[in-house]
């Protein structure tokens, strides 16, 4: 047993080793000694929205190089353990090494995975935003149960998200969400649930109890760096204000204070409801609205990219990604990857790793074999 667990411990530290190389931990903690050298200038906090970007950036990166550097502690604890254990021949503190072994393969493979992000992008603040599909109350009702599974894996992750927008269906459920997540690699690890999400099950709102299949949509951007010249012209937008509404029908504010922004040349809405004036709503919409035609740019750019494969094809913008069945057996399976699985109810509360992970190495794969053939 114990000679296991020292093997164990060797390929710990040999996969750390491999991991601090690819994650750059030693450039990334001299990045933190400049910003720390910035934020301590007189004048840091004289322009206080740039200040908490620099903050939230320093944050970021220190929690890239905690976890390599806890993990290391971690494998030195448990050789300490293992060693203890055997020389005493104490059999009791087997529990104790196994729980530090499960510890230890749980961080590493949060590691590895935050490993395949390659996007420059992935880093960023993610906007994501939900819409039902045709199907009426049915739709709605769907797209609120993937809201929930959003914001519940946003609380697993410990990321902050921000409800940027909120419209109740009239029924049930919502007609329109909009969110604004941070925290380490908030985009790179949200851009997985991006497309049309399908629903087979027995409807609440049929009589009948018949089955029904419905459709909604998720769409994640990143919020575009200040250094990305988007052009939106006055003449291009129509600006109408309506009053806000929170989750579940709650009112947030009794006044017309909530903006709508529609992009003639291409059609786009946005909205937003989260700040008091409609002053602030607006600049907060317009950069959504940036972002969006920002994405669409990037999605023409890969389209491209696209064209040069042979034999292979894509989720388009827009398809359908991964299918919810709940009757009559339960089992969820994205589209793209094959990844499944029959504990639907785990995946609803939030509990996607499986298929963020899949979609990322099947995205790297894809993006490989993109390159080889180029």
């Amino acid at each position: 047993m114990y000679e296991d667990a020292l093997t164990a411990v060797r390929d710990y530290g040999k996969r750390l080793a491999e991991l601090r190389k690819c994650l750059n931990v030693d450039g990334t903690k001299q990045k933190i000694s400049e910003l720390e050298t910035v934020m301590s200038a007189q004048d840091f906090w004289n322009d206080p929205e740039a200040a908490q970007k620099v903050v939230q950036q320093l944050k970021g990166y220190r929690t890239a190089v905690d976890m390599p550097d806890k993990l290391h502690h971690e494998i030195e604890e448990l050789d300490t353990l293992i060693e203890l254990a055997r020389e005493e021949d104490d059999a009791s503190l087997e529990g104790d090494i196994e729980e530090h072994r499960d510890s230890i393969e749980q961080h590493l493979r949060r590691l590895e995975i935050s490993s395949l992000f390659m996007d420059p992008r992935d880093a960023k603040v993610a906007l994501v935003s939900i819409h039902p599909g045709a199907g009426g109350t049915e739709s709605c009702d769907w797209a609120s149960m993937l809201y929930r599974m959003i914001t519940r894996y946003c609380e697993r992750q410990e990321f902050d998200y921000e409800v940027l927008e909120y419209q109740d269906a009239e029924e049930a459920g919502l007609k329109s969400a909009t969110l604004r997540v941070t925290g380490v690699n908030a985009y790179g690890m949200l851009k997985s649930e991006s497309g049309v999400h399908r629903l087979v099950r027995i409807s609440p709102f049929d009589s009948q109890a018949r089955r029904h299949t419905s459709f909604a949509a998720i769409e994640v951007l990143t919020e575009i760096d200040e250094d990305i010249e988007i052009e939106v012209r006055e003449e291009d937008l129509k600006m109408d204000v309506f009053r806000s509404s929170g989750a579940g029908g709650q009112k947030v504010n009794k006044t017309s204070s909530a903006v709508r922004l529609t992009h003639l040349p291409t059609g786009i809405v946005v909205s937003c409801q989260v700040e008091r004036s409609q002053h602030q709503n607006r600049a907060v919409a317009l950069t959504m609205l940036k972002s969006r035609l920002y994405d669409i740019e990037m999605r023409k750019k890969q389209e491209e990219l696209d064209q040069q494969r042979e034999g292979q094809q894509d989720v388009a913008w827009g398809s359908q990604i991964r299918s919810y069945v709940l009757h009559p057996y339960q089992m969820v399976k994205d589209l793209r990857t094959s990844a499944e699985t029959g504990n639907i109810t785990k995946v609803l509360d939030g509990d996607i790793d499986m298929f963020v992970e899949a979609y990322l190495k099947w995205n790297l794969s894809r993006k490989s074999g993109q390159h080889a053939s180029a």
